[in-house]
């Protein structure tokens, strides 16, 4: 039997236009005009846009960190992010010291196991690179992972340095794996904070001013020299200001495989909201950190002209309540990351499209198409188009909706955009042809969603 979708208007990365959708075997199998036959299943889209299902390629469910662990896993994390009309994402496996790549896989797929709603892909990142696991990095294609990620900060934990930079570039470059860059110097910001901790600046503003633009835009410059040697694709992750950008488009501009993202977050907050009263400053502590108004305009032109060319979340949430406290005298100790995969399109929706930034073609191209090529899904997830997956979003561009921590649906007791207003939201979710959220209300079981087995 299949299902047609009705008498709505399907949008593109390319463009908008009436159409109906037929899915056969979770597969778009047709777009056109008067689809629907006998004994089809019809979802009547009437008013609606069918947009295709957003993909976060950058999240943290179910990992490890400061002590704790990031509050959503793949039961949680997924019913927030379907909620949100997102149906695919890829999650940050983390190697732990000693470990092999493949062990980590191995960990990262059982935390996934039975409560998987949408479907998932996992990048690695690569934090003990002994000679061993840089030649592990050719296996990775194999089993279905084409990516992996380099933290330039954290040092002690996370940090590799600028040999284990150059050497995974290499490899993964002949390999057909695309190399990720978290693009801070971790050993100034290091020097930064203990100062800072010595003569008593505990408070959660002074994450930020520990942890300045110029810090992120060397990073940025030297990850992206080091690809452009090589000839290595390098993807640079959450970018946060002016001066990275002008580091990633001078690369650019020479033609060197160099591409980045931005986050929903950095478009609307400032360091200033982590000078809250009390200790509320918390809840934005994240790295990299917050910036000034000034940046929010160059991320939005940089997101127009394509030097940014996907829109993430780094969902790496800790609960205000029980996590975020553990910082409370000592702002090193706060776990950084901030929540965003249920929020994520509605706000970059309403600020962008309704806020005359961008179009509505170009947001389907930031949260579903772009991510799904430069990822390895091009062709299977991100676009309304016949042979991908029926992963659909039917959103209503004028029921308007508030923002709040009680009504979304993810285990985080705080939204950053608590009390917002947008206009413009999902009100149904289809995951390869079937339903999974509809009207607010959840359809589809966890440990429904798949694997994605992802092409280099």
């Amino acid at each position: 039997m299949s299902t047609v979708i009705a008498n709505g208007t399907v949008v593109t990365a390319e463009a908008t236009f009436s159409a109906d959708v037929r899915i056969d075997g979770g597969v778009i199998s047709a777009v056109g005009r008067d689809l629907g036959g006998p004994g089809d299943t019809v979802i009547d889209a009437t008013g609606r846009h069918v947009l295709p299902g957003g993909v976060d390629v950058h999240t943290h469910l179910a990992m490890p960190s400061f002590g704790t662990e990031t509050c959503d896993d793949f039961s949680t994390g997924h019913l927030a992010a379907a909620m949100g009309g997102t149906t695919s994402h890829i999650d940050f496996c983390i190697q732990p010291h000693g470990a092999s790549l493949r062990s980590a896989l191995d960990l990262w797929h059982a935390k996934a196991a039975g409560r998987a709603l949408i479907d998932y892909g996992f990048h690695v990142a690569v934090t003990d690179p002994r000679p061993e696991v840089i030649d592990e990095i050719t296996t990775l294609p194999e089993l279905g992972v084409t990516s992996i990620k380099l933290f330039l900060a954290y040092r002690g934990t996370l940090q590799v340095d600028d040999a284990a930079l150059f050497s995974c570039l290499e490899r993964a470059r002949d390999s057909g794996v695309l190399t990720m860059v978290h693009a801070e110097n971790g050993d100034a910001i290091e020097h930064l904070m203990a100062g800072a901790i010595r003569r008593g600046e505990t408070a959660p503003k002074y994450h930020a001013l520990t942890r300045p633009p110029q810090l992120e835009s060397e990073a940025t410059g030297r990850a992206a020299a080091l690809a452009e040697v090589l000839g290595a694709p390098l993807y640079v992750v959450h970018v946060s200001c002016r001066g990275a950008l002008e580091r990633i488009r001078d690369v650019q501009s020479r033609g060197a495989p160099v591409t980045a993202e931005t986050c929903t977050h950095y478009l609307f907050f400032t360091k200033d909201d982590l000078d809250r009263d009390g200790f509320e400053g918390a809840k934005w502590v994240c790295s990299p950190p917050f910036r000034e108004a000034a940046d929010h305009e160059a991320l939005w032109a940089a997101l127009r002209d394509g030097s940014l060319s996907i829109v993430s979340t780094d969902h790496c949430p800790f609960q205000y309540g029980t996590q975020k406290v553990l910082g409370r005298g000592d702002f090193t100790r706060i776990p950084n990351g901030v929540p965003g995969i249920e929020e994520r399109m509605m706000v970059l929706h309403h600020a962008g499209v309704n806020g005359g930034r961008i179009t509505l073609q170009q947001f389907v191209s930031l949260t579903a198409t772009a991510p799904a090529r430069r990822f390895g899904l091009g062709g299977v997830k991100g676009s309304v188009t016949v042979g991908s997956d029926a992963d659909l979003v039917l959103w209503d561009l004028t029921r308007d909706h508030t923002i709040t921590a009680a009504t979304n649906h993810g285990a985080i007791d705080y939204s950053l955009y608590e009390g917002m207003h947008v206009r413009g939201v999902p009100v149904t979710t289809l995951r390869r042809g079937e339903v999974i959220v509809d009207g607010g209300r959840l359809i589809a079981a966890p440990g429904t969603g798949q694997f994605l087995q992802r092409r280099t």
